[in-house]
C-alpha cells in the first residue's frame, strides 16, 4: 500500500497553530539500532537547499531518560526531551529496541497528544510497535519488518498488518518495513511535502532509487518461514510442523483442523490468534514459498513444481504465485537465474536429468567400447528414462510463513493480497 498522499483520503486532523509540518521530531530510545535511527536524521537534518531540497527543522528528542545507548554500545545525547514534540508537525519513531518490551508511558502520551493536534506520525521498521502501543494504528493498515509482522498482528489484532509493503501511508499515520524501506518512506514524505523534483534531488544526493514500490522491477517480494516464537509451546505446533512436511500432498484446512481434533471454526480462531493469519492464507503462502525455492534450486518444469507443492493444477500455482510475488513462475525463474552472481552453482538437477546430462559422455564411451549396438542400447535406455519422467509423482520439502523483502528483477505489480479469511476454499 505504498501510495501517494493524493490517493489517500485526508484523515489528518487540523494541525495545531504551534505545530509546523516542516518541523520534524525524531524520537530516540536506548537500545535502538543505529541504522534505522540515522535515516530520518540524514533525510531531515541536513541542509541540502543547494541541491533543490527544501529545508526541514530537525528536533532530536530523547524518548526516555539518558543515557541512550545504541548499536555497539555507542552513547547518544539527544538535545531535546519529550517536551519538544509539542512543536513538531511530523514525529518519527525510527525503531524500538525490543518487540517484547512496552514503550515508556510518557512517550506514548506524547505521541497521542501530537496526533490529536494534527501531527503526522511515522513509524519506521519496529517503530510500528510503538505506534500500535499508543493506539494510533487501531483499525488502520500498517507494515513493519517482515520478521515481526506476525507478532504485531497477533499482539494488536485491530491493526491490519501487511508485511508485503515497503511502506503504508494512511494519511496522518505512516509506517515502513525493515531497514532500507525507511528511506523509501522518508523520500515519500519529502515527495508529498515538496513534490517529485525535491524527492528526486534528495535521492540523488543519498545515491538511492528515487521511488521504489513492492512490485517494481527492482524490488521483489519474498516469503519466509518465520512464525511467532510462541508457537513452539502451543499444541498447534505439531499440526503446523506436519503441514510443512507434507506440502506436496493435496490437503486443505479441514484436514489440519481434524489433525488438531478441533472444529473448523475453533481451529480458524486458534490459528489466527497464534499466527495473525487465517489458516487457508497461511497454507497458500507455504505452497508458494516452496514453489519459489524449487524454481530457484531445481530444473523442474512449472507443471512439476505445482505437483510438488500440493497445488491441484499449474493454473492454481500460477495464479497464487503471481498474486503473492508479482510475476509468473517462469518469469521469476528466468529473472532469478539472470541475476545469479557470476560463478554461482547451477540449480541442482534431478537424478534422472543428471543422468541424461551425462548420457552423451556415456554414449561416446559405449560407442568406442562396443560399437553401434551398444550406442543403440544406450539411446533406448534414455528413451525409457524420458517416458518415466512424464508420469513422475511429486516429492516434498518443508517451508514457511510470512512475508519479507529482497531484490529480484521481476514483477510488474501484483494484485492486492488476499485478506485473511477471504478465500475459504481448498488450495488450488
Amino acid at each position: 500500500m505504498s501510495q501517494d498522499s493524493a490517493a489517500v483520503p485526508d484523515a489528518a486532523r487540523k494541525l495545531a497553530a504551534r505545530r509546523r509540518r516542516e518541523i520534524v521530531a525524531v524520537l530516540l530510545f536506548s537500545g535502538g539500532p543505529i541504522f534505522e535511527s540515522s535515516i530520518p536524521l540524514s533525510v531531515f537534518g541536513i541542509d541540502r537547499q543547494d541541491a533543490g531540497v527544501p529545508r526541514y527543522r530537525l528536533l532530536v528528542c530523547a524518548g526516555e531518560d539518558a543515557p541512550l545507548r545504541t548499536t555497539g554500545g555507542l552513547e547518544l545525547s539527544a538535545p531535546y526531551g519529550l517536551e519538544a514534540i509539542s512543536r513538531a508537525g511530523t514525529v518519527v519513531v525510527p525503531a524500538w529496541r525490543s518487540i517484547t518490551q512496552a514503550p515508556p508511558p510518557a512517550a506514548l502520551d506524547a505521541l497521542r497528544r501530537a496526533h490529536e493536534e494534527g501531527a503526522r506520525i511515522v513509524g519506521l521498521c519496529t517503530g510500528a510497535f510503538v505506534l500500535a502501543a499508543a493506539g494510533l494504528l487501531d483499525g488502520r493498515p500498517a507494515t513493519t519488518h517482515w520478521m515481526y509482522a506476525p507478532t504485531l498482528a497477533k499482539r494488536y489484532p485491530s491493526v491490519h498488518v501487511d508485511p508485503r509493503e515497503l511502506f503504508v501511508d494512511d494519511g496522518d499515520v505512516l509506517t515502513s518495513a525493515g531497514t532500507a524501506a525507511g528511506i523509501d518512506l522518508c523520500l515519500h514524505i519529502v515527495r508529498t511535502d515538496h513534490g517529485a523534483d525535491a524527492a528526486n534531488a534528495l535521492a540523488r544526493r543519498l545515491v538511492v532509487p528515487p521511488r521504489r514500490t513492492a512490485s517494481d522491477m527492482g524490488h521483489q517480494r519474498y516469503l519466509d518461514r518465520s512464525l511467532p516464537e510462541e508457537i513452539g509451546a502451543d499444541p498447534l505446533a505439531e499440526v503446523v510442523a506436519w503441514a510443512l512436511e507434507h506440502l506436496h500432498e493435496q490437503f486443505d484446512v479441514e484436514t489440519l483442523a481434524a489433525r488438531a481434533y478441533m472444529s473448523r471454526r475453533t481451529f480458524d480462531r486458534r490459528f489466527r490468534s497464534l499466527t495473525g493469519s487465517a489458516p487457508l492464507q497461511w497454507l497458500i503462502t507455504q505452497r508458494v514459498l516452496q514453489a519459489q525455492r524449487l524454481l530457484e534450486t531445481s530444473d523442474y518444469s512449472v507443471d512439476e513444481v505445482a505437483g510438488r507443492c500440493g497445488f491441484r493444477s499449474p493454473v492454481a500455482l500460477r495464479g497464487h504465485f503471481r498474486r503473492q510475488l508479482g510475476a509468473s513462475p517462469a518469469a521469476y525463474r528466468a529473472a532469478y537465474r539472470a541475476r545469479r552472481p557470476h560463478g554461482a552453482p547451477e540449480p541442482a538437477l534431478r537424478p534422472e536429468r543428471a543422468d541424461r546430462a551425462e548420457r552423451p559422455e556415456r554414449e561416446r564411451a559405449a560407442l568406442g567400447a562396443g560399437g553401434p549396438d551398444r550406442f543403440a542400447a544406450a539411446a533406448m535406455a534414455g528413451h525409457g528414462l524420458a517416458t518415466a519422467e512424464a508420469g513422475e509423482a511429486g516429492g516434498s520439502q518443508p517451508d514457511g510463513y510470512a512475508s519479507r523483502l529482497a531484490e529480484a528483477a521481476v514483477g510488474r505489480g501484483a494484485a492486492r493480497p488476499v485478506l485473511p479469511g477471504q478465500r475459504e476454499r481448498p488450495v488450488g
